[in-house]
């Protein structure tokens, strides 16, 4: 178990980072990634100056960009968009062509801003990956190897349990989000699905809000993933559990037909400091821990700017989270809002 793969290769000559986007996710987590890994920052920007200078400062970025056009007139640069959905495609189209680009999730607001977008990137020949970073948090590169190796059998279950209080204040733009909770959040669950099991078939969704949140559009979600027979698939999302520490949940349990794996996620259960994540396998009649060498927060942030770095230096040959492959899971999230839309079968005793 402790040759199991948890981390991604580092480029040998990484290029300078260009960051669009100066909010909380970058304090917490790519700038300090960036740096742990000696990356080179080349600017930040943000439309708030005060928000890039200070952001700048925490960690000692000498260039603070003025504008957006100059942020994005550099060709020798790697750009990392940390922006909501619905500012991607604005950017895309005044980066230098050829660009390499991270941006974040989700890409676009929905399906068919993620279709434009993915037309720039292939128009202006744009090396373009999305931050969907959970593939790449050390228990889940670990857990990929086990099934890879045929380790569990065949699959045949798997179970999201995300029961929270998440701080949506921390992100005031979502105030405005037509959609929320699955966008926002749970398409990282969805997208690595998708990464271990395939393609479902179709999906099952109801999405709602809260009472206490009314400003926000959904925060709460129920959702089956139809593989046919072949798999079981369902997750629970309740970002709005007011009960206290005591019963908070952030799991996935996968099985198959010859072991099983539960992994925690624990920077759900106190964001963006929760307790370490874990990994458990059973094989042979028996629970063992995996120890990891880190968590979803923050070490899975090493892996899409390291990948993307490599693929444009050569060592690798392929992008983990290109818009190509995102686009099926923006898919997924299309057809969860179509499904909770369309509503239930209704019940007629008589």
């Amino acid at each position: 178990m402790t040759t199991l793969t948890q981390a991604w290769p580092r480029p040998s000559h990484p290029r300078p980072i260009a960051i669009i986007g100066a909010g909380a996710i970058v304090r917490t987590a790519h700038l300090p990634v960036y740096r742990r890994l000696g990356y080179p920052v080349a600017g930040v920007y943000d439309v708030n100056c005060a928000t890039a200078r200070e952001t700048a400062a925490m960690f000692d970025v000498d260039r603070v960009y003025h504008s957006l056009d100059d942020a994005c007139a550099s060709a020798d640069v790697v750009y990392d968009l940390a922006v909501p959905g619905d500012q991607i495609v604005d950017i895309l189209q005044k980066v230098p062509e050829g660009s390499g680009v991270l941006m974040q999730k989700p890409m676009g607001r929905d399906l068919e801003e993620a279709r434009r977008i993915r037309q720039i990137s292939r128009d202006r020949g744009l090396i373009a990956a999305v931050n969907l970073q959970l593939r790449f948090s050390p228990n889940m590169l670990a857990l990929r190897d086990l099934l890879c190796a045929g380790a569990l059998g065949t699959l045949v279950d798997i179970d999201v349990r995300i029961v929270i209080d998440q701080p949506w204040h921390n992100w005031i733009f979502m105030e405005g989000a037509p959609r929320l909770e699955v966008p926002y959040h749970s398409i990282h669950y969805l997208d690595l699905i998708r990464s271990i099991a395939g393609e479902p078939d179709g999906v099952f969704c109801k999405a709602i809000s809260h009472p206490e949140l009314p400003r926000l559009r959904d925060s709460r979600s129920s959702i089956i993933l139809d593989y046919g027979d072949r798999i079981r698939c369902s997750l629970v999302l309740n970002h709005t559990h007011r009960a206290g520490p005591r019963y908070r949940e952030s799991l996935l349990m996968v099985e198959g037909t010859l072991g099983a794996a539960r992994l925690t996620m624990g920077v759900n259960l106190s964001y963006p400091s929760g307790p370490p994540d874990t990994m458990e396998v059973f094989t042979d009649e028996a629970w063992r821990s995996v120890p990891l060498r880190g968590s979803w927060f923050i070490e899975a942030f090493e892996g899409p700017m390291s990948n993307l770095q490599r693929v444009i230096a050569g060592e690798d040959t392929a992008l983990v989270s290109p818009v190509d492959d995102t686009i099926k899971t923006m898919s997924i999230v299309e057809a969860c809002y179509e499904s909770s839309e369309h509503g239930s079968v209704p019940i007629n005793p008589e």
